[in-house]
């Protein structure tokens, strides 16, 4: 939110620096991002924050234009505006700086209608700059820097000028001077008058209240212990009384609790005063008219969003008669034309504002078309309301459609802000549109908003706080915010002022009442104290300790880490399947409120989360290795709650190494099949999960042939391979191979050993021996192998396949596997007859059970 410190000072006075008052904010919950600089001079920033001297470095200040010299840019004011003797287009002003009155030439367009009128009955002032000033050039694109100098242009002698906004920098507008409002001061400094500062805050969602600068200059008031000037109505609502003009029918109070109605007779729709303008534009808003601009003023001034509706178009709608507003849901197939044009149709649990016609607005977001303002408009009737948040939240997220309303709707307005922002607005309009407001104001207020009171004492703050206050003491400061505080013995009993939705009853609103204790009170001011307790007992917490244990294996193996959205869209992991494969569409658990229409589910697959990323970054890199921990949501019938099973996927693609010069082959080769599979052993041994198999998968998701399943006796741990190819088109991957796993998290940690044996390193040197033989084309190395460990028995140390040759010269649907083995023991060395014997049993062992046959 942008807050003009021009429109702060109204409310409340402001002595601190710059820096100061933005660490100030940001001490108090109003985290000042930005603080934007327009017409001041740099110094007055440049200035290191008592309060906070790290803010300095982190606060972004940014300087808009160039700071306007005091001495030599002013408010002027033009008396009389005369034509130029030898140009039509240009004219000559009478001007009268506040210490001279001289002639000054201008060729601004919009002081062509004061031409030759003589004195004028009421003087212009506008933004003038003397011989010498620093501006910036008009007739140039960009912001191109000029000194004024003495000229002569068509015979007359110019020095110094009126300004235009782009010569001032404020913005490119460059067509006509600033015409500032009737109370500007003659000869003040324009810094003075205009010059600002404009502080961007972060809002949370507790502190809605601050969405406006009576908000944030309440905050300031309390923290700083000045006063607090609330705006209130100037003009006398002496009208004809609006009682019997219209109605108002409340359908559900739960959704719309309160609505009120205040009527402006007789305005004319004409820009509003510069200086409203200029805010609304500072605060990041565009000027409209002055109806228009009057709701949007006072939003911003109070947090009370408002809308205005043509009276006579509502009469008209009424048939002649006085309007009748209603509030209700949407009926099925029901739409409504928004103010910014679009056709939309409305859910069934969208809450409206009607009349007998039908719909007029998307109640707290925004206003129907047929009812707004024009230039045509002569009465006005203005809504203020409160609404459910809740159902606004749903509604601003169903419509996809953000408004200034919606966003301070859908996080709560207390609804006394209606009767006071209506009060307010209706006066606003009838100041700048010359209209009339009408007495009295229709109100209903149907479920009346109860504000809790809390009772605190001193013993609370010592113990949730640290610190030490008395009952006095703590009721001051919560009276700085509006509490209304009482006192009985050490309780305060303190009520929530009609301005606050965010305090809380018993338990809660005594935590939440410390909280603004503490605020006021000082952050840094809390202090800093050891534990005086004993440290809780350490609890051991074995699925965060098997998915730390995880992490540091998979880093240490050179792959990094990803943490992706949890929520995503079926289509996205409809994309595992290969194309033409059979599939029917998975129960998914359903995200009521997405806060994107492309993450409305919460994810099944871990790897599809993963593969997204792979996909997005082969292009920038030739090497990839990710993995990612975390939970998948399946909805399980009968259950309220989904099953949150936790999965470790991994994925690969790329290039084993990236090219180097010190390399075989420079250029590099890619990952495959069994780059993966040594990353999955590493990951189970050092887990020391035991009894870890391999066999073929038959999963479509993975190329055929090179695909795995993990076993451990009877449980599965995971699968892994290569993806299938027509499910690698489903991705935009580069032409290596893809490599992925998918492990079932709760199965390695029930298999994993946090405690196992270990053996004495060896003192004995072992026996090395190659031994192949020759087997059917079939037969799977694990088979081998465990015939060779099971015949070896406990001197035989290791067994590694080191080569497979296929050819005629092992024969058709053969193939001769070449094993290394090694014969150690622990307490001797083995001899020669020893080891003969060790392969003996193998070589025997391995022709009885597999029909193998030593290849000579």
């Amino acid at each position: 939110m942008k807050v003009p410190l021009s429109w702060l000072k109204d409310f409340v006075d402001i002595d601190l620096p710059l820096l100061d008052l933005a660490s100030t904010l940001t001490m108090v919950g109003l985290e000042v991002d930005e603080l934007q600089v327009i017409g001041l001079p740099m110094p007055v920033v440049q200035q290191i924050p008592s309060g906070d001297p790290t803010l300095a470095n982190r606060l972004r200040v940014k300087l808009s234009g160039l700071p306007w010299d005091p001495d030599k840019i002013v408010v002027a004011r033009i008396d009389e505006v005369m034509p130029h003797p030898n140009a039509d287009r240009l004219v000559l002003c009478r001007l009268n700086d506040g210490t001279q009155e001289i002639i000054v030439l201008t060729g601004a367009p919009n002081l062509y209608p004061y031409k030759g009128q003589g004195p004028l009955p009421r003087p212009l002032k506008v933004a003038y700059a003397k011989e010498g000033a620093p501006i910036y050039d008009g007739h140039q694109p960009g912001q191109a820097l000029t000194t004024l100098k003495r000229a002569k242009i068509r015979g007359i002698e110019s020095f110094s000028m009126v300004c235009s906004e782009k010569e001032l920098g404020i913005s490119d507008e460059h067509e006509g001077v600033i015409i500032l409002d009737d109370d500007a001061p003659t000869g003040a400094p324009l810094a003075d008058y205009m010059g600002d500062a404009v502080f961007d805050i972060s809002i949370t969602p507790n502190m809605t209240r601050n969405a406006c600068v009576l908000g944030v200059a309440r905050e300031l008031a309390a923290v700083t212990g000045k006063t607090l000037r609330k705006p209130a109505p100037v003009l006398a609502a002496d009208g004809a009384s609006i009682a019997g003009q219209a109605a108002i029918q409340i359908t559900n109070p739960e959704l719309n609790p309160r609505f009120v109605l205040g009527l402006v007779r007789d305005v004319i729709p004409q820009p509003s005063p510069y200086l409203v303008q200029r805010r609304l534009r500072l605060a990041g808003m565009r000027p409209i008219n002055s109806i228009v601009d009057a709701t949007n003023y006072v939003m911003l001034e109070i947090g009370q969003p408002l809308h205005a509706f043509d009276y006579d178009v509502m009469v008209a709608r009424a048939g002649g008669k006085p309007p009748t507003i209603l509030t209700r849901q949407a009926h099925p197939g029901e739409r409504l034309t928004t103010l910014d044009g679009i056709d939309r149709p409305l859910d069934s649990f969208t809450e409206l504002v009607t009349d007998t016609a039908g719909a007029l607005s998307i109640a707290g977001v925004m206003g129907g078309a047929e009812s707004e303002v024009t230039e045509k408009t002569r009465n006005v009737l203005l809504e203020g309301a409160a609404w459910n948040f809740i159902n606004i939240r749903r509604t601003v997220g169903a419509q996809k459609l953000q408004s200034e309303a919606g966003y301070r709707f859908s996080r709560g307005v207390h609804p006394a802000l209606a009767e006071y922002g209506v009060q307010i607005c209706i006066d606003r309009m009838a100041a700048w549109s010359d209209g009339q407001v009408a007495a009295g104001l229709i109100d209903e207020y149907p479920l009346v908003q109860v504000d809790p009171g809390v009772d605190v004492t001193p013993a609370d703050a010592l113990r949730l706080l640290d610190i030490r206050l008395t009952a006095q003491e703590m009721a001051g400061l919560l009276t700085r915010l509006e509490f209304t505080c009482r006192i009985e013995g050490e309780t305060v009993h303190a009520q929530t002022p009609p301005i606050r939705m965010d305090i809380g009853e018993g338990v809660v609103g005594r935590a939440d009442v410390l909280e603004e204790v503490a605020r006021l009170y000082g952050y840094n001011n809390i202090p800093i104290t050891r534990m005086a307790d004993p440290m809780p007992r350490l609890r051991p917490n074995p699925v965060f300790e098997i998915e730390e244990r995880l992490r540091d294996l998979l880093v240490s193996l050179g792959l990094q880490e990803l943490v992706t959205f949890r929520m995503t869209a079926p289509e996205k992991e409809a994309r595992l399947v290969p194309t033409g494969a059979p599939s029917s569409e998975p129960e998914y658990l359903r995200i009521y409120n997405p806060i994107t229409p492309e993450r409305n589910v919460m994810r099944r697959s871990l790897l599809a989360s993963v593969l997204e990323i792979i996909e997005r970054n082969t292009r920038l890199s030739d090497h990839l290795a990710m993995f990612e921990i975390g939970p998948v949501f399946l909805p399980h019938p009968g259950q309220e709650l989904p099953d949150e099973p936790r999965h470790v996927v991994i994925a690969l693609s790329g290039l084993r190494h990236l090219p180097a010069w010190d390399l075989p082959d420079p250029q590099g080769s890619n990952l495959d099949f069994y780059d993966l599979k040594g990353i999955l052993e590493s990951i189970l041994e050092r887990l020391h999960v035991p009894g870890v198999t391999y066999a073929p998968a038959g999963e479509p998701l993975f190329h055929p042939g090179k695909s795995a399943v993990i076993r451990s006796g009877e449980a599965v741990l995971g699968i892994f391979g290569e993806l299938h190819p027509l499910v690698k088109e489903h991705y935009d991957f580069g032409p290596a191979a893809v490599l992925a796993a998918d492990l079932d998290l709760e199965a390695l940690q029930a298999l994993a050993q946090p405690y196992y044996d270990t053996a004495p390193v060896p003192a004995f040197p072992p026996v090395l021996e190659d031994i192949a033989v020759i087997v059917d084309a079939n037969t799977t190395a694990e088979k081998v192998v465990e015939v060779i460990r099971k015949a070896g028995g406990k001197l035989l140390s290791q067994a590694r396949l080191f080569d497979i040759y296929r050819g005629e010269q092992i024969g058709a649907g053969k193939k001769s596997m070449a094993y290394s083995l090694t014969y150690q023991a622990l307490d001797r060395t083995l001899t020669d007859s020893e080891a003969a014997k060790i392969r003996q049993r193998i070589v025997q062992a391995l022709e009885k059970e597999i029909g193998a046959k030593l290849r000579s």
